[in-house]
């Protein structure tokens, strides 16, 4: 078993890591200046198109996707450390390299899923970084967890015309508030009577100046807006119509291409709560030797170093599962990692949760102040106990398959 990373990896790691000390985390509060002076908060700062740019010259663009056709072509077992790295300065480093969500799955759906029509009009835009994109699923009257609880409707045009009219109310829509979100994939219900559960869903595009398509408000995550994200937004599609053309596969294949979009997605956002956890655990480290309480330094005591350690062994824990998941998703497929990607789902986020309180813990009052990154790192962690799937679903459906063994 070679736990080494492979030539073009380690090129790659070199190249991001020294990107991230030279320009992302120089441009951390320059980000923070500058969307202070816009006129509007969801306004895309200046020094964001700027570290674009400088990625995409450097080649550190586009990573995540497995195709070369429209991107780097790494492997999941490459990508996932360089995903990491980005996970550091999450609200910056995803966007520079255009591996941001949703826009990463939003990608994926459009490249494995979208006809030559599709692929063209929006899939190339969001390869080149000119718009952003939403995914639109959630929805606050029904339990989402369960895909197929979904209520907005897709139904054919009454009047004989070849579209679809769009009817429902979504949020926590997240990258809705960015002006430079351009297009919604949309999952309602084409046959809500449907004798099959998960063949009455449908995915469709719907261009956000749509008539009828309403972003009503931002929704804030434990008080934040989330501005470098785009928001979370509610989203009201009323008897929005577009044309035909805009459904994505075939009628009915909805909850088939949400399952397939969701199993990347859940990995990535992993790979990035380990370089979030990794920039705790600096943060920490920094405090605890610069820091004197009670006539001894913090790294002094006993309890900081409990804290440093038991951070260090979990962060390593998580990697290699995280590792050892995209190592399956490459070699058997999604379905072949399912118990695998489960794991890392209701394991990455819970742990990392624990090492950023521990951090704030350590840092006194600043630790949930604007000047860390702290707080709101962990109101981002905290948020993927839910986001994707809720813990006690993934911990529901990863018992049964375990039982299933016995039965």
């Amino acid at each position: 078993m070679d736990f080494a990373f492979d030539a073009r990896t380690e090129e790659l790691r070199a190249k991001l890591l020294a990107f991230m000390d030279e320009y992302v985390y120089p441009a951390e509060a320059v980000a923070e200046e500058q969307r202070a002076a816009l006129s509007s908060p969801w306004d895309t700062p200046a020094v964001v198109e700027e570290l674009k740019a400088e990625a995409r010259r450097q080649g550190l663009w586009n990573l995540f996707l497995p195709d070369a056709e429209y991107g780097a072509g790494l492997t999941n077992l490459q990508y996932a450390p360089l995903a990491e790295i980005t996970g550091r300065s999450p609200h910056l480093a995803p966007t520079a390299l255009n591996c941001a969500a949703p826009d990463t799955g939003n990608m994926e759906v459009l490249a494995q899923f979208g006809d030559e029509w599709q692929q063209k009009q929006w899939l190339q835009p969001l390869l080149a970084g000119e718009i952003r994109s939403a995914f639109a699923m959630t929805e606050p009257e029904v339990a989402s967890s369960d895909a197929t609880n979904v209520t907005t409707r897709i139904e054919r045009a009454s009047d004989g015309s070849d579209e679809y009219v769009i009817t429902g109310r979504k949020w926590y829509i997240s990258g809705a508030m960015n002006p430079d979100c351009k297009i919604f994939i949309v999952m309602g219900k084409t046959d809500p009577d449907g004798p099959d559960i998960r063949r009455q869903q449908s995915m469709v595009l719907v261009p956000r100046d749509t008539p009828g398509v309403t972003v009503r408000r931002a929704m804030r995550v434990f008080g934040y807006e989330d501005h470098s994200h785009g928001g979370h937004a509610e989203v009201v599609f009323d008897h929005a119509c577009v044309p035909a053309s805009h459904l994505i596969g075939e009628e009915g294949s909805g909850f088939a291409i949400a399952q397939a979009r969701l199993g990347p997605g859940r990995i990535h956002h992993c790979m990035r709560l380990i370089g979030m956890a990794e920039r705790a655990i600096e943060l920490m480290c920094r405090r605890a030797v610069s820091r004197t309480a009670f006539g001894k330094a913090l790294a002094q005591q006993g309890v900081v170093h409990n804290w440093i350690a038991d951070a260090r062994v979990t962060v390593e824990q998580l990697r290699l599962l995280v590792l050892k998941t995209a190592w399956l998703m490459d070699t058997v497929g999604n379905k072949g990692a399912h118990t695998e990607i489960q794991a890392i789902k209701i394991a990455t986020p819970r742990a990392v949760v624990g090492i950023l309180d521990r951090a704030i813990q350590l840092h006194g009052a600043g630790g949930f102040s604007q000047d860390l990154p702290l707080a709101e790192l962990y109101a981002g962690a905290r948020t993927l106990m839910i986001a994707d799937g809720p813990d006690e679903v993934h911990q529901r459906s990863l018992a049964r398959r375990e039982l299933k063994k016995y039965l």
